[in-house]
């Protein structure tokens, strides 16, 4: 039966696609973007302490995949929040944390398990969520254009129908002798995950947390900072379009090579940021050296790039100083600049400005 928008689409094909996948176009960007992720994992093995990106590039993710769904906060808030003692004081920031929290988890069941399932994509939409969102088991979802208000798209319905579908993504995404290149395979995987639309909300958000995942999984990247929902983002008209050319007209081409260059534009972008936090690092130390040698370490300049905002507690938990004397330090550290206090409620958290407007790039 041909697409039709407004039925559901319970004919989605099983995966692999039965098109040609590996054009010459699709090949030759290919070995683009596996150059460009290779530079950024060989900059984060460089890095003296690769952790200290985790929190800061995984929340730039966590605000952009969920501003492509028209959840807003801003830097300001989200940092600092995300280090806060109180919670988020509104809800658009509660669940851009939560999908970085989501991220997280995912990172450690793919390293501990090494398999990407349909227990673990619930998983992620129960921590973007903060519910217990199961697969949809009613009719009535439907994809509707903002403006018009035409549907165009309406996702296969039925639980059993959703969980076999599901299951043959699980197959294809563990499947490692078919001799698809794995950013291929991601393209695939992801606009499968769209057309499914398991759950009745955090669709996307959930699905472009398993491309980073998948990225893991294949040995692309040793940590989840691809900041790949930028490029989405700037890009989005062509995102949905493309997403429903492969559904209207099976054209996985230019879908797919969509996909590719937006891994290799952001491991460009990502690279670029990760060098501009070295130089800053770096800098920060040599000024901390010469103005406040009492108090420089590594430690110490591990702490105040680990995050935006610092606050006493994290240099007693790495081990540099107690809570009592973490206080002169970080009054130390303003007054000659390198830091700026801010009130959160009753609690006092110190501003690494330069850090701060390098993620904000």
């Amino acid at each position: 039966m041909a697409f039709q928008p407004q039925e559901p689409y319970n004919e989605l094909p099983l995966l692999p696609p039965v098109e040609e996948l590996e054009s010459k176009d699709i090949l030759k960007a290919t070995i683009q973007a596996h150059k460009a992720l290779a530079r950024l994992e060989g900059s984060l093995s460089n890095l003296p302490n690769p952790s200290i990106l985790l929190d800061s590039i995984g929340l730039q993710e966590a605000k952009v995949s969920s501003e492509i769904e028209n959840i807003i906060t801003t830097y300001d808030e989200l940092y600092q929040y995300a280090v806060a003692e109180r919670s988020a004081g509104d809800t658009a920031t509660k669940e851009v944390l939560h999908y970085k929290e989501a991220l997280w988890q995912g990172h450690e069941h793919v390293k501990a398990k090494g398999v990407l399932t349909t227990n673990l994509f619930i998983k992620l939409v129960q921590t973007i969520k903060e519910n217990q969102s199961g697969i949809r088991n009613t009719p009535g979802t439907q994809i509707i254009n903002d403006k018009t208000h035409a549907v165009i798209y309406t996702p296969p319905v039925g639980e059993a129908v959703i969980q076999q579908k599901l299951k043959n993504l699980e197959e294809f995404l563990n499947l490692n002798d078919d001799g698809l290149d794995p950013l291929i395979k991601m393209a695939v995987a992801h606009y499968q995950f769209e057309a499914i639309h398991p759950f009745g909300d955090g669709n996307g958000r959930t699905g472009r947390i398993i491309n980073i995942l998948y990225l893991v999984q294949q040995g692309l990247l040793s940590m989840p900072v691809l900041y790949l929902s930028r490029y989405i983002l700037e890009n989005r008209n062509g995102y949905y379009q493309l997403l429903r050319e492969v559904t209207e007209e099976g054209n996985w081409q230019r879908w797919i090579l969509y996909m590719i260059h937006a891994v290799e534009e952001t491991s460009k972008l990502t690279l670029t940021k990760i060098d501009e936090i070295k130089v800053a690092m770096a800098m920060m130390s040599e000024a901390l050296k010469k103005d406040l040698p009492n108090i420089y370490s590594k430690d110490l300049m591990e702490v105040l790039f680990q995050r935006p905002y610092s606050k006493r507690q994290f240099l007693e938990e790495a081990g540099i100083v107690k809570v009592k004397t973490a206080g002169t330090y970080l009054a130390a550290l303003e007054q000659k600049g390198f830091l700026k206090s801010v009130e959160l409620g009753k609690e006092k958290l110190y501003m690494n400005t330069v850090f701060l407007d390098i993620l904000k790039k």
